[in-house]
């Protein structure tokens, strides 16, 4: 048997992708329980972090997605023995990605007033919403540097140090979100919302600088722009065009999500927020089984070795939907205490734990659309995951979700259409998949 598509080497990548995948998820899950749990900020800071967490989670997932491509290139070049014919290319993304990042963080910070409002919000939801995104923003580039990295490092199929960096970044988020929110007496004024924001900020800053350093001392890969232009670097343009134009699509499906909760009321918002950090967590928690298929398919693709990518496709689909099934349990279980984390406010609990069961039943649906959806990175099929994801948002989720809205469903429509969305990915990944591939593995 092939050691690469092996138990122990799949679980060697997957197991430190799904810590580092959970940090960004975990940046916001801790904003929101914290924040969440401050009376004289209430409802209206809870739902605030939510907007803004959907706006900014849109934003890097947009321009984040340089991280799969550079990870699909280098793990294929691995694979076929040609990694020195792309080794000017990781300074090249990096630099590509994070100027990109730059101009458009600049383009948002003159009308954040404005793209909240599209969100629905008003009063002091708005003014809170303004006043946490002011700091929070500029970690924006600090983010995506960090991913970019992240894709080297899965690239030359190595998620362990991504792991301590991710891990590192969220305890120091959590141990900063008690001190900057809450205070300390005579020490460190309580700050609330903007205490949560630095704490963020803060964090996100200390995990690019660490990757910095890891990459210098553990790679041979160089972070010095270099010239001419890497043969590989418009294929890598080219599949973050793909990726980019499918993270519109993805986020046009929060959007909507956001903006009707925001208008149901704020005890809806406020709810909806809290599912969709646990969506969140739960997705990127299954995503580590994607970035080992990731990481594995384009090595595999690489060698032409279709026999093993085919039982590789099995494999980590099998242990998606396993860690999916074990999640949706653990929620079943903890039902109630979950909520409690985030707020105390009673009908903001009452209107979350009347949906909460539709966000588990559908973990693993998602952990085989997921899964696939890592695979297919890795075999750099950017374009046919632009086209499934333009196909699950405007075929699956809007219509759902007006008909929903038709008949007055609330957030049970909201997160009835994203079940569809996820049902639609997983089908027409998988047959794909089977079209492509089961000849060749013959």
């Amino acid at each position: 048997m092939n050691k690469t598509i092996g138990f122990k080497n799949i679980n060697r990548l997957a197991v430190p992708a799904i810590i580092a995948g959970i940090a960004e998820p975990l940046l916001s899950i801790t904003d929101t329980a914290i924040v969440g749990n401050i009376p004289e900020f209430g409802t209206e800071s809870l739902a605030a972090v939510g907007i803004v967490g959907s706006f900014l989670s849109a934003l890097i997932w947009i321009l984040g997605q340089t991280r799969s491509a550079i990870s699909a290139i280098i793990s294929q070049y691995l694979g076929a023995g040609k990694i020195e014919e792309v080794k000017t290319l990781p300074a090249q993304a990096i630099f590509f990605n994070v100027a990109l990042s730059v101009v458009l963080l600049l383009s948002t910070v003159f009308f954040v007033e404005e793209i909240f409002k599209l969100y629905n919000a008003s009063g002091l939801i708005l003014e809170y919403c303004v006043e946490y995104y002011d700091i929070r923003v500029w970690g924006f580039p600090l983010t995506l540097f960090t991913f970019a990295v992240f894709g080297i490092f899965r690239g030359l199929q190595n998620t362990f140090w991504p792991m301590i960096v991710a891990l590192i970044g969220a305890l120091t988020n959590i141990g900063l979100d008690f001190v900057l929110v809450y205070g300390i007496e005579d020490v460190i004024p309580a700050m609330g919302i903007r205490g949560a924001a630095w704490a963020s900020l803060i964090s996100q800053f200390i995990m690019a600088i660490l990757v910095f350093v890891l990459l210098v001392v553990k790679t041979n890969v160089s972070l010095k722009l270099k010239f001419p232009l890497n043969k590989e670097l418009g294929r890598l343009v080219t599949m973050s065009l793909n990726l980019f134009v499918r993270s519109i699509a993805l986020n046009t499906a929060l959007y909507f999500a956001t903006a009707n909760a925001t208008k149901y009321g704020d005890e809806y918002i406020a709810a909806y927020t809290i599912s969709m950090n646990i969506w969140m967590f739960t997705a990127f928690f299954i995503d580590g089984y994607g970035a080992a298929g990731n990481i594995l398919s384009g090595k595999l693709l690489g060698a032409k070795d279709y026999k093993s990518l085919w039982k590789l496709a099995k494999r980590v689909s099998t242990y998606g939907i396993m860690v999916s099934l074990v999640l949706a349990l653990f929620g079943f279980v903890f039902y109630r205490s979950i909520g409690q984390v985030f707020t105390t406010e009673t009908l903001v609990l009452e209107t979350f734990y009347s949906v909460f069961f539709i966000v588990l039943i559908v973990q693993p649906i998602n952990g085989l659309a997921f899964v696939f959806d890592g695979v297919f990175k890795g075999l750099g099929e950017m374009s046919y995951l632009r086209n499934v994801l333009l196909g699950a948002t405007f075929l699956a989720f809007i219509p759902t979700l007006y008909l929903c809205n038709f008949f007055d469903l609330k957030l049970y429509g909201i997160w009835i259409a994203f079940s569809t969305w996820a049902l639609f990915r997983g089908i027409t990944l998988i047959l794909k998949f089977r079209k492509k591939f089961k000849s060749l593995s013959l």
